[in-house]
């Protein structure tokens, strides 16, 4: 009986390590196809998503938070960056193109991007043409058919307001000069702080067991099928890539092509279960459907029924953990600050 015991236990032990190394080379193959994640210390982290011109601090992302949650800083008072970006909704607003101003929709019916993890992007808007979440900050507040509100008017807004200017001075010192870039910095600095790490993460980090073996087996797919060639990096996406290299984009809607040369930003995969409907113009509701739509427009393949599955099991894995986010006490009007405006 002993001798049996011996046995199974020896059979187990091989059996573990088989697993182990398969799951070791699955990480290998990830990771030199370009796929990385998000570190484990908290110190690598900070070093990742911090920006040494405006380094984070407690008191900017306190303040960072109420800018990015007060639909004061729009023309009507109506609309926030996070009515675009819901932190509540995987960091978007669920709808195809973008509603602002004066009910109007995104003139070129483009989606609003999850703003999740967009600090780990290469780049920001769908053409790109901005490389870091500061300059992003400062467009959709002046665009007229987003927030509508002028720069000058954003900030007599906010400088109305004595407690968000102590809020600055306790933010950047007593010397501050109050600017429109500054308020659109510190918006930006409670954006660097939107990470959702996953199990996906902690898979790539060393603990084989935080995928399932179904996840495994898709994420596997997804790189033999070619997904990493513009999915890839800490991002999952975030990078500026061709579109329509195979075929014709199955869904169009609307007048983007994106930048000059034809380039159109990846959208990051992390918490794309959250963030649908998909691709520049949300008009396409169905992951699955997503998956195979890319086959044939990027990649120049069929990817079956059961692989699209496959890899959708695996993309749900990317769904990460939230930061806490407690919805702000913003600071009160004062007879100086502007009325909204309709027109």
């Amino acid at each position: 009986m002993k001798r049996i015991s011996v046995v199974l236990s020896s059979l187990l032990l091989t059996a573990t390590s088989v697993f182990a190394t398969s799951d070791t080379n699955l990480i290998k193959i990830a990771k030199d196809n370009g796929l990385k994640s998000i570190p484990q210390s908290k110190l690598e982290v900070l070093k990742l998503v911090d920006n040494p011109k405006n380094p984070i601090t407690d008191c900017k992302v306190e303040l960072g938070k109420k800018l990015y949650f007060d639909p004061r800083l729009s023309k009507s008072n109506l609309i926030s960056c996070n009515t675009c970006h819901n932190l509540a909704m995987g960091g978007d607003d669920d709808v195809g193109a973008a509603i602002g101003h004066k009910w109007t929709a995104n003139p070129h019916h483009l989606n609003s991007p999850t703003v999740y993890n967009s600090v780990l992007n290469a780049v920001q808007f769908w053409d790109g043409r901005d490389p870091h979440l500061e300059a992003q900050a400062q467009g959709p507040i002046q665009a007229g058919p987003e927030m509508a509100a002028p720069a000058d008017l954003v900030l007599e807004k906010v400088t109305s307001m004595p407690e968000y200017v102590a809020e600055f001075k306790k933010a950047y010192g007593d010397d501050v000069k109050i600017t429109f870039p500054l308020i659109a910095d510190t918006i930006a600095v409670f954006e660097r702080t939107l990470i959702t790490p996953s199990r996906y993460d902690a898979f790539l980090n060393g603990n084989v067991d935080a995928l399932t073996a179904a996840e495994k087996t898709g994420l596997k797919v997804f790189i033999d099928k070619g997904c990493t060639a513009c999915h890839t990096d800490i991002g999952i996406g975030g990078t500026m890539q061709p579109f329509q290299i195979h075929a014709n984009y199955s869904y169009a809607k609307g007048d983007f092509k994106g930048n000059k040369d034809g380039m159109v930003k990846t959208p990051t995969l992390r918490n794309i279960e959250e963030t649908a409907p998909y691709f520049h113009n949300g008009n396409v509701w169905s992951l699955k459907d997503a998956v195979k739509e890319m086959g044939s427009t990027q990649l120049g393949i069929n990817i079956s029924d059961k692989e699209s599955e496959q890899i959708v099991t695996f993309l749900k894995s990317l769904t990460g953990k939230k930061p806490t986010i407690i919805y702000p006490v913003l600071p009160t009007l004062s007879d100086k600050t502007p009325k909204p405006q309709f027109d």
